[in-house]
């Protein structure tokens, strides 16, 4: 089918068809796909943490409650990127089968391909999609390893960071400049010994509210919708032109990564015929060119 009918597909309730689209935005159709999308908004939710935290154990049970609430949701689940094949490696949609079934639930991972963020850059383009499709809401989940994934913050509103009880959490989350953007704090597996200090560790590390959940057994999750829609009524214009702006940024400095002029450049500055500065500056001149 061509990018209408995917479209009239997707909207239809067509699975194929939005998985379709969502295959195209991550690749050089892209600009084809958004311009045939009506313009949209969506509420766009991300999850974030280390490994082990039980990220997808939590969108899992937030996709259960919005499910009850009546919404549509979609699930963008950001993985590493395989060195072979360029596929997403993490496989969270095994954790949450018991929404696969669901027609008003859309689960999708999208590997990071290289984007230094950390964050998928068809990501933003993604959620354009979805929007166009009538979800209602979109969860993003993302790895949550190094300094980069902060970059989670320019896509989302709130941000939610899932720990787990354990000597040196909140210390670590602060190294991870995770404490930085999280706008909620979650310790995750609250039945285990030390969450409770856990939690009185990252209230001495951040303002922002910090919850407990335990996820598996659905504890704390009434808690935890009630704080992202608190959140959420509580956005102004002024954070959201944060967000686009911190989100222009990151996908620019990815489109820098891979301009063809910055081997040349690099090999320059390397055999000493340019400092960086200067190459730097005819980085940027070079895109305005190729733009």
């Amino acid at each position: 089918m061509n990018i209408p009918d995917l479209i009239d597909a997707a909207r239809s309730g067509s699975p194929r068809a939005a998985g379709r689209l969502l295959s195209l935005v991550e690749g050089e159709e892209r600009e084809k796909v958004l311009a045939a999308l009506d313009s949209g908004t969506i509420r766009v939710v991300g999850l974030t943490g280390p490994p082990g935290a039980g990220k997808s154990t939590t969108v899992a049970a937030l996709v259960g409650a919005y499910r009850e609430r009546g919404l549509r949701v979609a699930v963008l689940a950001v993985d590493p990127s395989s060195p072979y094949s360029g596929g997403a490696l993490l496989g969270d949609r095994i954790r949450m089968a018991a929404h696969t079934t669901d027609p008003g639930v859309l689960i999708r991972s999208l590997a990071t391909r290289g984007h230094l963020g950390g964050l998928a850059a068809a990501v933003p383009a993604a959620v354009r999609v979805l929007a166009a499709l009538s979800y209602d809401l979109v969860l993003v989940e993302t790895v949550g390893v190094g300094q980069s994934e902060i970059e989670i913050a320019a896509v989302a509103d709130p941000v939610v960071v899932v720990l787990t009880p354990g000597a040196g959490d909140a210390v670590q989350a602060a190294k991870a400049g995770l404490l930085e953007v999280a706008d909620l704090l979650v310790v995750n597996k609250a039945d285990r010994e030390g969450a409770q200090q856990t939690v009185r560790d990252l209230h001495m590390e951040t303002d922002a509210p910090v919850l407990s959940l335990t996820a598996s057994k659905g504890e704390g999750l009434t808690e935890l919708v009630d704080a992202i829609e608190a959140h959420h009524r509580a956005d102004t214009p002024a954070r959201r032109e944060a967000r686009a702006h911190a989100q222009i940024l990151s996908l620019a400095h990815t489109l820098l990564h891979t301009h063809p002029e910055l081997p040349r450049l690099a090999a320059a500055v390397a055999g000493g015929g340019h400092d960086a500065y200067t190459a730097a500056e005819l980085l940027l001149r070079a895109s305005t060119r190729t733009a």
